[in-house]
């Protein structure tokens, strides 16, 4: 389903929060596995690898470019360096800057899925997640004006 399009659902229902989109994180045994463009919730004992992402006031990622293989399934850890709150969230492109947009005119909005992790400062989150598609993809803070200052990398999946 569309991002904007829930989300807009579920104003015109009446609805004042989603979810968490802070550190009320569910257990991950609580998400439903969905797929998206960018690949599927992954599952903890398939992780293969960890890839340790630092989030900045300067407002940057460190790395900002990530290359990995169709069918990893990575273990996230994003440690807030910073002195406010960041988070990384995984998309495409489109569904990114679609996101930043809601988050704009929404700035209160909560929400909360398994390819994002809302970090407080000097706190560390994580997401597994799998990546069974080739592509290019991104990930992103989008705390308002944080995506827009280039809070933002890149995630290239190279097929098998």
């Amino acid at each position: 389903m569309n991002t904007a399009l829930f989300f807009a659902a579920l104003l015109a229902l009446g609805a004042t929060t989603v979810h968490a989109h802070g550190d009320k994180h569910a257990p991950a045994a609580s998400y439903q596995a969905e797929q998206k463009d960018w690949g599927i919730m992954g599952e903890r004992g398939a992780v293969k690898r960890t890839v340790t992402i630092d989030m900045t006031d300067n407002m940057r990622f460190t790395p900002e470019r990530i290359s990995l293989r169709e069918g990893e399934t990575v273990r996230f850890v994003v440690r807030n360096k910073g002195k406010m709150l960041h988070e990384m969230v995984i998309g495409t492109a489109e569904e990114l800057r679609e996101h930043a947009a809601m988050m704009a005119k929404f700035p209160d909005m909560e929400h909360d899925e398994p390819y994002m992790v809302h970090v407080d400062p000097g706190k560390s989150g994580e997401i597994v997640w799998n990546f069974n598609r080739p592509g290019s993809f991104e990930f992103a803070c989008l705390i308002p004006g944080h995506y827009e200052a280039g809070m933002r990398g890149t995630i290239t999946v190279t097929s098998r």
